[in-house]
């Protein structure tokens, strides 16, 4: 009937084959690669950002992989990382050969729903912990890393309906948080659109597992409207990645562990890759001199094959050759156990064999973008500063601060190290404002991660001293009070000598939260040092770190009178934060709020408090050899009468 409202949407499971898939398995990407190129799909979704569905042409320039979408919108940022076996970039990659509509279908990483998550591939593992800890005991894996390669790495094939039912389990016994299910909501709708659009033509959707299951059950009716994407003022931009940085052993909490060993896996087939791990663990170690011989070598592949067989492996297994290496290679009884029956990174003192395995089963490769893709104008503006200062060689640079140009490399420089690119090391320079120190030695060395640092470091601003400024500046919320005087000095050598309101603000507040005298007087004198010394650096009467001492004075005097305490040594760092304040009144009094009189009553109260810590009443604010002297200038500027200097030493 004309006009009629549409009835309920036909399912969208009927021309759909969903592939839940853990991230960076080289397992679920070949079921990928062989499921496309099957089924000939109209359409393949992908779980990643939607906003960069019009620029995956750049994805595909012919990149060496790792690399990732990094994108970032009003203080946040995110990464979506691919290497060469990540399901989702097989998916991409295999899905365009076949002439498939690739779509990525997940919120923006600028989203909400990703406020707490860096990584966009971040597991859901630690909610179904319960049930992979049971599945772990009932298949005797130490971790849920040896656990799948049991279930899936080591016996990839037809794993298809062995990972639906891995992924229904675990998602059985979890449930999605607010963000993954607003997340699963919205991919839902791509699958029915898609689903709807295709007609009679397969549809294939690759996801994380874990998201799966919820897929499956909201795709069964609603609308088939196309979903729009949200936008913002967020930016995207591809950035080199590392395996390094893809590694459970250095810290990464998304996917697979041992990326080189996969990527071997991915490249070579199993029985290869063992092969080469093996060999790779034993070069770097005769390369450091420890003795490995061929009889050491020998024996480890044996004892790898052999663990394989008891394991009921067709071949070696990633544990069954690391246990097999060290069995072969490690004689004494180990410290702390190995990093692959847990999941973190090595502990402090782990013996050579084992640095060398982990550094063998991560490896050093670093992607390379291709040369037309886009960059921030930030890269482009600093590597021709880099250039244009003789700052972009190898070797060691000195610096006289004394000279303008050296001034401006060194701030340069100093921007750089804020901003953490890579391949910029101070070697010698002042430490402080009042550090009498008037140079500086440097280390250049080029690599390959500066351009993807320089991508990120885009994040903070659009020029290199905004962008230091902006991580100085995000620093200093989550920052110690003690580590407060750090980021101020790094802002005058960076010269940056103004701060957002906001940061004045919060760092007034940080100081008047603070507690312990002692740390304030530290920052409180390195405070003071920077703004009446420190002309070389331009921070002098600097009105930022005025703020601060103004609210640093007032704590520390608020504190001291608050303090009581029975006969004890004198506290040196209660006593420097005196010395600090004074000097605060004496030479800074014009950015005090306070009056001199309000400093005057506050230390009569302390010199008459029987109940006040010795070292404030019998010294005030004095070490015991200058007592007298610095007694005297009290009394000279009125704090207290001269009758009384007596009875203060």
């Amino acid at each position: 009937m004309a006009g009629a409202a549409p009835g309920p949407a036909p399912a969208a499971r009927m021309n759909t084959t969903f592939i839940g898939v853990r991230h960076h398995s080289p397992a679920c990407a070949r079921l990928v690669a062989e499921t496309i190129e099957r089924l000939n799909p109209a359409y393949v979704l992908i779980e990643g950002p939607a906003d960069v569905n019009d620029r995956l042409d750049e994805l595909l320039l012919g990149h060496e992989l790792p690399i990732a979408i990094f994108s970032y919108d009003d203080g946040h940022a995110s990464w979506t990382p691919f290497c060469d076996y990540s399901p989702e970039w097989v998916a991409l990659t295999v899905g365009r050969a076949c002439g498939a509509d690739v779509r990525f279908i997940d919120l923006p990483a600028w989203h909400p729903a990703f406020a707490w998550r860096s990584n966009r591939y971040a597991d859901a593992e630690l909610r179904y912990a319960e049930v992979t800890e049971r599945l772990c005991r009932e298949f005797a894996a130490d971790n849920v890393d040896t656990l799948w390669d049991q279930m899936f790495e080591a016996d990839p094939d037809d794993i298809a309906e062995r990972l639906a039912q891995y992924f229904d389990l675990v998602r059985g016994a979890a449930s999605a948080d607010e963000g993954d299910a607003e997340r699963e909501e919205y991919m839902a709708r791509w699958i029915r659109a898609a689903a709807h659009d295709a007609g009679d033509r397969p549809v294939v959707v690759v996801t994380g597992g874990f998201h799966t299951p919820a897929l499956k059950s909201l795709t069964t009716s609603g609308g088939v409207d196309w979903p729009e994407v949200p936008r913002s003022s967020g930016m995207s931009y591809l950035v080199p990645y590392s395996h390094q940085r893809l590694d459970a052993f250095t810290g990464y909490q998304s996917g697979m562990p041992s990326p080189e060993y996969y990527h071997r896996v991915w490249t070579d087939g199993l029985a290869k890759a063992a092969d080469g791990l093996v060999e790779s663990v034993v070069e770097r170690l005769r390369g450091l001199k420890q003795p490995v011989s061929t009889a050491d070598l020998i024996a480890a592949r044996t004892l790898a094959t052999g663990l394989a067989r008891l394991r009921g492996h067709v071949y070696p297994a990633r544990t069954d050759v690391l246990d097999g290496l060290v069995s072969a290679l490690v004689a004494e009884d180990l410290s702390q156990p190995p990093p692959w029956t847990r999941r973190g990174p090595l502990l402090p003192g782990a013996h050579p064999a084992l640095v060398q395995m982990v550094a063998a089963l991560s490896g050093e490769r670093v992607g390379t973008l291709h040369p037309e893709t886009p960059a921030p104008p930030l890269v482009t503006a600093v590597l021709e500063e880099l250039r244009t200062l003789e700052l972009d060689g190898k070797g060691e640079v000195r610096l006289a601060l004394t000279d303008p140009d050296g001034m401006v490399r060194s701030r340069v420089l100093h921007r750089l190290r804020v901003l953490q690119v890579p391949g910029f090391r101070r070697l010698a320079g002042p430490l402080s404002g009042a550090d009498p120190v008037l140079d500086e030695r440097w280390r250049l060395t080029p690599c390959e991660e500066r351009v993807g640092a320089l991508i990120e470091a885009a994040q903070y601003g659009g020029t290199l001293a905004e962008a230091a400024g902006g991580a100085l500046e995000r620093r200093i919320p989550k920052a110690s009070i003690a580590d407060l005087t750090g980021i101020l000095f790094d802002a005058a050598l960076c010269g940056i000598t103004t701060l957002s309101g906001d940061v004045i603000s919060t760092l007034a507040k940080r100081v008047q939260d603070a507690s312990e005298v002692e740390v304030l007087g530290v920052v409180l004198a390195g405070v003071l040092g920077l703004w009446r010394h420190d002309r070389l650096f331009g921070t002098a009467q600097d009105p930022v770190l005025g703020a601060v001492i103004d609210a640093s004075t007032a704590r520390i005097l608020w504190l001291v009178e608050g303090l009581h305490s029975g006969p004890a040594p004198a506290d040196d760092g209660r006593l420097r934060a005196l010395i600090a304040t004074r000097d605060a009144v004496v030479h800074a009094q014009s950015v005090l709020s306070m009056q001199r009189t309000d400093v005057q009553g506050v230390a009569r109260r302390i010199a008459s408090d029987a109940a006040a810590p010795p070292d404030l009443r019998g010294h005030l604010i004095l070490v015991r050899q200058e007592c007298l002297l610095w007694v005297d200038r009290f009394a000279r500027f009125g704090w207290i009468p001269r009758s009384g200097c007596g009875s203060l030493c």
